[in-house]
């Protein structure tokens, strides 16, 4: 049986991710990083969407070496299809696992805004 908004409100989401989850979850294929510290996203339902990440990008947080645009650009779709970034790009972070910052895939596809 799909799930409705109603369903998902009923559990505590809040009106988009409602909507988001009750439409189906999408899947990133692509990232692209853009000099205004915005992400280009590609889902595999077809669409395009740009994330905007500078809100996230400060000092005192997990994001801290991102807010250098050399680093920010390093971004990548990990295994998973989280976009991410190593914080030390020497570093496999498949082995040591707090050298990765990534974001949630749904996350990102509400956050976003379309391709116009």
């Amino acid at each position: 049986m799909k799930k409705d908004v109603n369903y998902y409100l009923a559990n505590g989401f809040d009106r988009p991710m409602a909507e988001y989850f009750a439409s189906g979850r999408k899947r990133i294929t692509a990232v692209s990083p853009n000099s205004d510290f915005t992400l280009t996203l590609d889902f595999d339902n077809g669409e395009r969407r740009i994330l905007d990440c500078k809100s996230f990008l400060k000092a005192g947080t997990v994001f801290e070496p991102f807010i250098r645009f050399e680093n920010f650009k390093r971004v990548y779709l990990d295994d998973t299809h989280c976009v991410a970034w190593d914080i030390d790009p020497s570093v496999d972070s498949n082995v040591v696992w707090d050298n990765k910052v990534d974001l949630c895939p749904d996350c990102c596809y509400v956050d976003s805004v379309p391709v116009v």
